[in-house]
């Protein structure tokens, strides 16, 4: 299979060579939980193209007609699932085919995924797999991404990683050859607004976008795409391996429902497995960035940061931070002691020609910080608390 992470130097994806690495493909991103270095730790996570449709491929004189399109470009579908869980990834679907073909060989049964049964959603994601006519491209945010992105000292909101990952998408297709006629996008946000940031972006290649609500039920494309975002992170969650083995097995394994906050399995899971990995908090399968995750921690609004019994483990805060130096409390020790002036000066003897030896004070020098450090808005972890 192709590299499933865009080229360092060009940022360009990679089309997979053929519909059989495009499976193998997806098999090891769904079913392996195949996470390519460095996107666990940095940077964007994994982004498969499929294999490119003859039919929907520009025509040429050299090409024979009957397997290559006959002028135009295709209409492409985009949709996400995952957006609101707690726990996995959000995953952004696109499918798409040239128009000639909707009359003929696409399946006339697509539909939001939500609205088809589990039997009828897989089934569709197998012809999307095996059709010869449909192309796909599938972005993972994995957890461990949104927490990066929304945790920032700028934080990078989920409506701004939306956004971003259905133009990565429309890119893909795009840097693949392939000329997009319409592309049907289920919203995020205002559906004018984001139709003309669309419009701004890809000004030139004369895409007629359609930005709408529900458009998952509305137009084929979208709902195909809807089937692939779906039934991917279904997969994912379904078959998801631990980066964190052998060093910690969560309690309750697989038993997390849905995975969001309003399923009381989501619930029970995430109780039971707070801070069971210290100093963690939790595994990256958790969007450390969601409420109920910061509340467990400790960290929210409702979060106690006192002691008590195993019971109320999560809630109390699992590190210390050192405040900056500069600090109001670090200024006066910490605990309401007022600082002596000693504690500001370091003391030096200096001798006058060898002579006479006086002993004079000289103001500490602040050690300075890396500009990463304040840049980031990192501080140093001055102990772990037990």
């Amino acid at each position: 299979p192709a590299s499933l992470l865009p080229s360092p130097i060009t940022g360009k994806s990679t089309p997979q060579p053929n519909r059989s690495a495009t499976k193998a493909a997806l098999h090891a991103l769904l079913s392996e939980t195949l996470r390519p270095s460095p996107c666990n730790v940095f940077g964007s996570g994994p982004l498969l193209v499929s294999d490119i449709p003859q039919s929907a491929k520009p025509s040429s004189k050299d090409e024979d007609s009957s397997t290559s399109s006959s002028g135009g470009g295709v209409i492409m579908g985009i949709d996400e699932a995952g957006r609101g869980p707690a726990l996995g990834p959000m995953t952004y679907g696109a499918a798409y085919w040239h128009p000639t073909k909707s009359k003929t060989t696409i399946p006339a049964d697509f539909n939001d995924s939500k609205q088809l049964s589990v039997d009828k959603r897989q089934l569709l994601f197998e012809k999307i797999q095996s059709h010869d006519d449909i192309g796909f491209v599938l972005r993972i945010i994995h957890a461990s991404e949104v927490s990066r992105n929304m945790m920032r000292k700028t934080p990078y909101n989920l409506n701004a990683m939306s956004h971003d990952c259905a133009m990565e998408l429309i890119w893909a297709v795009l840097h693949a050859g392939i000329d997009i006629d319409t592309c049907y996008v289920d919203t995020v946000g205002m559906p004018d607004a984001y139709r003309q940031k669309l419009e701004g972006v890809f000004e030139g290649y004369n895409i007629n976008f359609v930005v709408e609500k529900k458009a998952d039920a509305k137009y084929a494309p979208c709902s195909a795409a809807s089937v692939v975002a779906k039934e991917s992170r279904d997969a994912i969650v379904q078959n998801w391996q631990w980066s964190e083995r052998p060093n910690y097995v969560p309690l309750n394994g697989h038993e997390f429902g849905s995975g969001y906050p309003s399923d009381p399995k989501c619930v029970s899971w995430m109780k039971g497995n707070c801070n069971v990995d210290r100093p963690f908090g939790f595994p990256d399968f958790v969007r450390f960035s969601w409420g109920p995750t910061k509340k467990l921690l400790g960290e929210g609004p409702d979060g106690s940061g006192g002691t008590g019994s195993d019971a109320d483990r999560g809630k109390r805060p699992i590190i210390k931070w050192e405040a900056d130096e500069d600090d109001e409390h670090n200024m006066n020790g910490g605990g309401g002691k007022q600082s002596s002036m000693q504690s500001f000066v370091v003391t030096k003897k200096v001798e006058d020609n060898g002579k006479k030896t006086t002993t004079v004070m000289q103001p500490k020098k602040k050690k300075p910080r890396l500009a990463i450090f304040n840049e980031m808005g990192v501080s140093r972890v001055a102990a772990f608390a037990e």
